[in-house]
């Protein structure tokens, strides 16, 4: 974006995604970072400023296509589920809510997580 600030369009995207979430530690929020061969879930308490469970494919040993990120969505909820968080904040970043990003969701879905 051309102008007075220096940021790009991706910042400026994430920015309004985040500031329109926050994760507490009754309902912490579950982050997604997707790089050119992996994508990653956190789920952070914002309020405790905390990491308390993570996923990724580099765990899987496999690069990131469709049935491997259900596969990364569907351990973040085992691990979620074992520090007792059932509910989360679904934050994409500056992810658009498709393919990878929305096999990731489904899978935590299925595997208990509610958002």
């Amino acid at each position: 974006m051309s102008g007075k600030n220096n940021f790009s369009r991706d910042e400026f995207r994430r920015m309004r995604t985040r500031r329109k979430i926050v994760g507490f530690s009754s309902r912490p929020r579950l982050s997604v970072f997707r790089s050119s061969k992996h994508i990653y879930a956190q789920v952070i308490d914002d309020a405790a400023g905390k990491t308390l469970a993570t996923a990724s494919t580099l765990e899987l040993d496999k690069r990131a296509k469709i049935e491997t990120c259900k596969d990364v969505g569907r351990r973040i909820a085992e691990k979620a589920k074992a520090v007792q968080v059932e509910a989360v904040v679904f934050d994409r970043g500056a992810l658009p809510y498709h393919g990878q990003v929305k096999a990731l969701a489904e899978g935590a879905r299925e595997g208990g997580l509610k958002f």
